[in-house]
């Protein structure tokens, strides 16, 4: 075996998460009680009872972190981000408290355009310095991967920019992350009343030139009455798919237009969002294997009801994902510990399929297969706990328990705390 690079030791359990969505989730976490985690070459070389390790696994050379009785688990992967903007919305969210819509904020040129502008006027280097302080805070709560879109530049210039800044992120922070080209966001301020010209920008223009450049693995659309119509969302997508993108959709979420359907219809790697999602358009994702993916943070922020309904897509057979979709207009927060707890509240997931969600079921909604899963031979990427059980991370509503992180078999974050008792 040879000495390993890093040993995790004195656990009160290491969840392995290799079964499937379609297990019951407490058995899906395979929990393994008081085993230790050992890494080499940035893998899992071993999980089991500390006295079953070979001689010689640990030497001089091996850094031991103690869990202190902490659970550990894979690292999160965080599956919707909108992590690249410039500028701020917090006079928006104080209008919306104070009784105005989204829709209203929007026609009085706040909203999505308000960023967009913001984001225009930045430069490469001004974007990634305020995107580093975010990936920061999710990494501190224990995110190992993160998707991140573009979508507030809705030009070729300012969308190929935002992916840029992505690339160049990637090479700053330990997060590795996995980007998304959203140019049917919104329809830019210059081609209202001219929507049909900015599609045909989507399909000729930005589409080529992101693929031409290898920018982006994903390709999503907002489909909405307010955004894209779901025959525009057809166009798009196929377009990105013929060009090497898996499509995305932001579905159903403020009315129910048929996304989930286009998104089974599609083949769509996932379908975000969901709060107005239709018996139908459930069906159809579960038959088509769409993964679900729900952001129940921002429903919060944008105090609407229903929430996703987690349970129902659970239920259902579909593989669910949760995501922070941080973002600066519905979703000003990097907490996946708020995440967790409401989807358990508001979304009716139990604590371990909201883990699962956050991790294995995070993972697979981007295709990456070996992550969010810490078994032998995985990326060694995980998270040393600061409680003795998963169920602690949603009880403790909105606390992060994430004491020392580890990426690629390198510690990146470590954090002193007092017991969480």
């Amino acid at each position: 075996m040879g000495p390993l690079e890093l040993l995790v030791r004195n656990t009160s359990e290491v969840l392995t998460l290799e079964g499937t969505h379609r297990e019951k989730a407490e058995t899906a976490l395979t929990p393994r009680p008081g085993a230790c985690v050992g890494l080499r070459a940035g893998r899992v070389a071993y999980v089991g009872p500390e006295s079953g390790l070979p001689e010689g696994a640990v030497d001089g050379g091996t850094e031991v972190v103690d869990a202190r009785g902490g659970f550990v688990g894979p690292g999160f992967v965080d599956p919707h981000t909108h992590l690249v903007f410039a500028g701020e919305r917090s006079a928006e969210f104080d209008l919306r408290n104070q009784g105005a819509t989204y829709l209203e904020i929007a026609k009085a040129g706040g909203g999505i355009v308000s960023t967009v502008r913001a984001t225009r006027a930045a430069s490469e280097d001004e974007l990634v310095k305020l995107a580093l302080p975010r990936l920061h805070r999710l990494m501190a709560h224990g995110v190992t991967v993160a998707e991140v879109k573009s979508g507030y530049g809705l030009d070729l210039e300012n969308e190929l920019k935002m992916l840029r800044v992505v690339r160049r992120l990637a090479g700053l922070t330990p997060v590795e992350l996995v980007p998304t080209l959203l140019c049917a966001h919104a329809i830019p301020e210059e081609y209202r009343g001219r929507r049909e010209d900015y599609v045909r920008l989507c399909i000729e223009e930005i589409i080529p030139a992101v693929a031409h450049e290898g920018l982006a693995r994903f390709c999503d659309v907002f489909a909405e009455e307010s955004a894209f119509t779901v025959d525009e969302a057809r166009r798009i997508l196929t377009a990105a798919r013929a060009l090497g993108m898996v499509p995305r959709l932001h579905a159903d979420q403020l009315t129910a237009c048929g996304a989930s359907e286009l998104a089974a219809e599609l083949g769509a790697a996932t379908a975000d969002h969901l709060e107005q999602v239709t018996d139908s358009g459930l069906r159809a994702l579960a038959e088509a294997n769409v993964s679900a993916v729900l952001v129940p943070t921002s429903t919060l922020f944008l105090r609407m009801r229903p929430y996703a309904p987690g349970r129902r897509l659970r239920d259902a057979g579909i593989n669910v994902a949760l995501g922070s979709n941080v973002n600066p207009g519905s979703a000003m927060s990097e907490n996946v510990a708020l995440v967790l707890g409401l989807a358990c509240l508001e979304n009716g997931l139990s604590a371990a399929e909201a883990y699962w969600a956050a991790t294995r079921g995070a993972a697979q909604s981007l295709g990456l297969q070996s992550h969010g899963r810490l078994a032998v031979g995985d990326p060694g990427d995980l998270v040393v706990f600061n409680c003795a059980s998963y169920r602690h991370l949603p009880y403790h509503l909105g606390v992060g328990h994430a004491r020392v992180v580890v990426k690629t078999g390198r510690v990146v974050v470590r954090q002193e705390m007092n017991s969480c008792a």
